[in-house]
């Protein structure tokens, strides 16, 4: 696929323009204290893997609205004292697997959560376990488009509420070094993993890749690629509701996130994406931090560390194991080694 998005050079300085609503820190300070209102933890029950160098867990915890959410908390085998967490969030369609699946940061030494994707996982992979419950507001058939109409109603609202209560149920698990979380993600799970990084201030890290959900408006006028085009396809057959999706949308859009966020940011994007548009990944990056926390007000004199890696002739997989690679030699550089095991 040839380059379709701005070239290099406009990228590097792209910061988009936003619509973000008034309200935007109001909307997700409610969300967030409702889904916090209970311990995140509901079940820890050890499975086997097959494995002889990983341990892993089957964990549930309370996500938005305190449903149960699935995840699989795997840890190197043998090491005892507390380690720093990565919490991973899935791919769009894709559920958390089975637990041997995603074993990078397992054997990189980090305790790991896989946070399964609520009412996703039929797409690829090896499937989810979790339901969305709340699945039933006017919109597509497809989660981008599911309660598409109110923002209270979107899918995206409940599965980012869920990924910021993914955060705290691995911090209540034994093991963990609370204050060294990071949150990882790739497409979907970049935007959440952004997303995250916009509502969790303490966060230590985030490595974020092809980002979903992030200049959503612009991406809707350049892709048809699903899961945007998820989008258009309803507002192609509901003309007219183009007013109340975009009003939606704005309460989950990625730069805003990114405008928040304080933690340390390792970005990464193909130039030659059709899924989610390099343009939004860039915007998010160049805006990332500049607002310093959650509200107006900067809590931070200096702007947090970020770098982005771009992969000039990658799609969607962008810079696949180079990448991974990188973030692998970056994350210690700011966490701090990991223990080896005993």
């Amino acid at each position: 696929m040839p380059a379709f998005d701005l070239p290099p050079r406009e990228l590097a300085r792209y910061r988009a323009e936003l619509e973000e609503p008034a309200d935007f820190d109001e909307f997700w300070q409610s969300t967030l204290k409702e889904a916090g209102q209970t311990d995140p933890l509901v079940s820890v029950r050890p499975v086997p893997n097959g494995l002889r160098l990983t341990e892993s867990w089957d964990v549930t915890f309370r996500g938005f609205a305190g449903d149960p959410v699935r995840a699989w908390y795997s840890r190197p085998a043998g090491v005892r004292e507390p380690l720093p967490a990565v919490v991973e969030y899935a791919g769009y369609g894709r559920g958390r697997g089975l637990p041997h699946e995603r074993l990078t940061w397992v054997n990189a030494g980090y305790a790991h959560l896989l946070m399964d994707n609520r009412g996703q996982g039929d797409q690829y992979g090896c499937g989810g376990d979790t339901p969305d419950p709340h699945a039933t507001a006017p919109g597509g058939p497809g989660p981008a488009a599911r309660g598409l109409l109110a923002p209270q109603d979107h899918h995206h609202r409940r599965l980012i509420t869920d990924a910021v209560r993914a955060v705290s149920a691995v911090r209540a698990l034994p093991g963990v070094d609370a204050g060294r979380t990071v949150a990882v993600g790739n497409s979907q799970g970049g935007g959440l993993a952004l997303a995250v990084a916009g509502l969790v201030p303490d966060l230590a890290a985030v490595l974020v890749t092809a980002p979903f959900l992030c200049g959503i408006r612009r991406a809707l006028d350049l892709t048809d690629a699903a899961p945007y085009g998820e989008i258009t396809a309803y507002l192609s057959v509901h003309r007219g509701a183009e007013e109340a999706a975009y009003r939606t949308l704005a309460y989950l859009e990625g730069i805003s996130f990114a405008r928040r966020a304080q933690a340390a940011a390792h970005f990464g994007v193909g130039l030659r994406d059709t899924v989610c548009p390099p343009s939004g990944a860039y915007a998010a990056f160049n805006r990332y931090g500049e607002l310093g926390g959650s509200h107006d007000t900067p809590t931070h004199d200096t702007p947090p560390r970020k770098e982005i890696h771009a992969y000039p002739y990658n799609g969607h997989e962008g810079g696949d194991a180079v990448h991974v690679r990188r973030q692998l030699d970056w994350l210690p550089s700011v966490l701090g080694a990991a223990p080896e095991p005993v």
